[in-house]
């Protein structure tokens, strides 16, 4: 970045400083939501022209049209992810909403700066050569990091970090599908972000101006929308109840499946570098015999959505094996199962990306093959259009448990609410089944036994990112239950403790000697050889674990009036914490939370 370059980010920087004294607080966010929302807009546009840029350069060049190399390619792509993370982001872990949520939850919605780019860079490279993934998510975490740094560079509180940070989440979902109301729907449903009705405006705002920025630049020339869509025959309701049915199940299948190979592939014993190979390399055999499990998959639930679904096995193995619309039925049925284990491998070996895209290939592929076989097997007509994007709503309500989100995306996406009824009907059965069966959505099921995401209070959120093995006092002298009054008295006398914690043979805890406790003999000399520590100590009826969370030790201090307790595992002795030494940590972690 050259001198001319600096010289102009800190003019802006100080007219904003100006701005921020000059302005009300509200008038504030409000242009504070509106630059996030542009800031947003113009990174998923940069993200989209380089997935594609990469896509048209493999597409258009002669030596990538063979079936096998175009197999491989995502193999190339997911070994370039990694290798970008290791050399240029330290092997950076925060990849998929869940780490998000860990951010707002755990980090005080805190964002890592490097997550403007590195998500831009690594899912295009993923997505781009061919990775059965979407870019969806790492937009959102992009979006993400905007708004929490710029809060953080203006030294904005704790709640309007959070709000930034979904404008920025809104900006990033509503430019990347064109779709503002969508955008604040995914803030405020998927992310669990407790926000009050004065937010909304932000939201709209920042989601507003980033769609505006993609619309402007992008147009509909690489954003999904449809146009071909017959009108709502009450009639159908019928068959619509039954792929929302199947959408929840499948949404259930999915989220386990996808689930169980990015589990297997992250805790197996292989190199990192290993698990690109073997996993790539099962990617490029899916892709072989169906090649529309090649990148985000858009382009062929267009095909199906215009009834030409004999181009997703162009140039697959089977092809020549295929010849009429039963084998192709059938190709469809398959691929709504097999796209989760694509997925599953594509980011369980390295690469990243989300499950947005996935979840509309599935859900679309879901609603063809539904109304397809009514067709073929009856005498009914039905829209396949309409069943083919409903069907995406379906699923995405079912896998993300958001059926807002997905009723006012696939409306927005197809530029009217002519399918609201069906849309209603198919997201409300497939979230009832999802949650029926899966409580949590797959995303936060991730991570629901490191976090508290039903927790909405603030303190409770600055307590559960407090670490707790780094406040526990482990700089205590130990005596044996077997020593001597006088040889506890003499570690009293070079010690600046008045506890001791008591540990046999084994260095099991037995209990503790408290100074004030023993007053009455410890001056005695006559005492000293007579009396065992054994005697002197106690038995505390309340301990703590180091697993356990800071807001439980709290209690058990506060309920039982003491200052301090032991951390004891298993009848391992691990020290002592304070009462102190938590609300001191808890001053810091508030002062993160206004101001940086």
């Amino acid at each position: 970045m050259n001198i001319l370059n600096l010289k102009y980010i800190a003019i802006f920087r100080q007219v904003l400083n100006w701005a921020k004294r000059k302005l009300t607080h509200r008038q504030f966010i409000f242009l504070s939501s509106i630059l996030v929302g542009v800031s947003v807009g113009f990174a998923s546009v940069i993200l989209k022209l380089f997935l594609h840029s990469i896509f048209e350069f493999i597409s258009d060049n002669k030596l990538f049209h063979s079936q096998y190399f175009y197999a491989v390619l995502p193999v190339t792509g997911i070994f370039l992810t990694v290798f970008v993370l290791k050399r240029f982001y330290g092997n950076s872990k925060f990849k998929g909403l869940p780490s998000l949520y860990k951010a707002i939850k755990k980090n005080s919605s805190l964002v890592p700066k490097n997550q403007m780019h590195a998500q831009i860079v690594t899912s295009s490279l993923t997505v781009g050569f061919g990775g059965s993934a979407g870019v969806e998510a790492p937009i959102v975490l992009t979006g993400a990091a905007f708004g929490s740094n710029y809060a953080k560079t203006y030294k904005l509180s704790y709640n309007d970090r959070t709000l930034l940070l979904a404008c920025g989440v809104s900006a990033g979902i509503g430019a990347a599908f064109n779709a503002p109301i969508a955008g604040v729907l995914f803030a405020l449903e998927v992310l669990l972000i407790d926000v009050s009705i004065t937010a909304f405006i932000p939201l709209i705002i920042a989601a507003a101006s980033g769609t505006l920025i993609s619309k402007i630049i992008l147009g509909s020339s690489i954003v999904l929308s449809y146009n071909n869509i017959k009108t709502f025959d009450y009639f159908n309701v019928i068959f619509y109840v039954l792929l929302g049915v199947l959408a929840g199940l499948i949404s259930v299948y999915h989220a386990r499946v996808f689930l169980k190979i990015e589990n297997l592939l992250h805790k197996s014993n292989i190199s990192q570098f290993g698990r690109v190979f073997i996993g790539g390399l099962l990617l490029a055999s899916l892709i072989l015999i169906f090649p529309s499990l090649y990148g985000e998959g858009y382009e062929s639930i267009k095909w199906l959505s215009l009834n030409q679904e004999s181009k997703i096995i162009t140039n697959s193995l089977l092809q020549n094996f295929i010849h009429n619309e039963w084998t192709i039925l059938i190709i469809v049925g398959i691929l709504i199962f097999v796209k989760a284990i694509a997925t599953g491998l594509t980011l369980g070996s390295g690469g990243n990306g989300g499950n947005f895209a996935p979840s509309l290939f599935v859900g679309a592929y879901l609603g063809f093959f539904v109304s397809k076989s009514f067709n073929l097997f009856t005498n009914f007509k039905l829209p396949i259009s309409n069943f083919t994007l409903v069907g995406m709503a379906g699923i995405l309500s079912g896998l993300y448990h958001a059926p807002l989100t997905a009723i006012f995306l696939i409306a927005e996406i197809t530029g009217g609410y002519t399918l609201m009824i069906p849309l209603m009907i198919v997201s409300s059965i497939s979230f009832a089944i999802s949650r029926y069966f899966e409580p949590l959505s797959m995303d936060i099921k991730k991570i629901s036994k490191e976090v508290d995401l039903n927790s909405t209070d603030k303190d409770a959120n600055i307590l559960s990112s407090i670490d707790l093995n780094k406040i526990i006092d482990r700089d205590y002298q130990t005596i044996r239950p077997t020593n001597t009054l006088g040889e506890l008295v003499e570690l009293i006398k070079h010690s600046d403790k008045n506890i001791f914690p008591v540990l046999d043979e084994k260095d099991l805890f037995c209990g503790i000697v408290l100074v004030e406790h023993i007053k009455d003999v410890m001056f005695t000399a006559k005492l000293y050889d007579r009396v065992l520590v054994k005697e002197l100590l106690i038995h505390p009826n309340v301990y703590a674990t180091s697993h356990e969370s800071i807001d439980s030790i709290l209690k058990k201090l506060d309920q039982n009036d003491f200052w301090f307790i032991p951390v004891i595992d298993d009848l391992i002795f691990q020290g002592f914490i304070s009462k102190n030494k938590i609300l001191s940590n808890y001053r810091e972690k508030l002062k993160e939370t206004i101001i940086e």
